[in-house]
């Protein structure tokens, strides 16, 4: 996913900046698709409303990524998204998109990638929604950590990520850090042990 940070960035000049304050709508999940988006500062947050009408966030989009993808030629989007804080973001309307794709053909085969790799991390996601907690976190430290760079929250996020209670993830994270899998500082976990953390995550017995 790092490849596909700041690839859209040449483009920024064909969409309309717009500028959110914090915990903003920019579209709901069912919506009727008014285009893509690009975070150019700030951060965002993806949410999956599930049939039970269960809200989770399921992902945390960095600077310098396309979201809303799935909204193209007036397609529902799928997942909701809303600003974590003040934010920077560029829209792009679908006959805009269009103009960009035919101009500069290598456009296409950057939104191209963007949307596949969206897709198939909708589907890593829903396929964890039922795994056990353990499990879940060390998914998400793996993704949050190969999207980022870092982990860019704290325990009290990280639960809200996971949907589950502070006291249960500050339990896992305790007992990590007592095995050397993390560290903490400040708002970051800090992985130490990325072979056990994937291990965790795919629920194997040995790192």
């Amino acid at each position: 996913m790092l490849d596909l940070r700041y690839k859209w960035k040449p483009f920024l000049n064909y969409g309309q900046m717009i500028e959110f304050e914090k915990n903003k709508i920019i579209y709901r999940q069912g919506e009727t698709g008014k285009g893509i988006y690009y975070l150019c500062k700030g951060e965002v947050k993806i949410t999956l409303l599930s049939d039970r009408g269960d809200e989770r966030i399921i992902n945390i989009v960095p600077p310098g990524m396309l979201f809303g993808e799935h909204g193209i030629h007036n397609e529902h989007y799928l997942t909701g998204a809303y600003t974590c804080r003040q934010s920077m973001i560029y829209h792009f309307s679908d006959e805009v998109l269009s103009m960009i794709c035919k101009e500069h053909p290598e456009a296409s085969m950057i939104f191209t990638n963007s949307l596949i790799y969206k897709f198939r991390i909708l589907a890593e996601i829903i396929s964890y929604l039922d795994c056990p907690v353990e499990q879940q976190m060390a998914y998400y430290l793996v993704k949050l950590y190969q999207e980022n760079g870092n982990v860019p929250m704290n325990q009290t996020s990280f639960a809200k990520y996971i949907g589950t209670s502070r006291l249960t993830v500050n339990k896992v994270i305790q007992k990590w850090k007592q095995e050397d899998y993390i560290d903490l500082n400040s708002r970051q976990i800090i992985i130490k042990d990325m072979n056990r953390m994937k291990a965790i995550a795919h629920n194997l017995a040995e790192a």
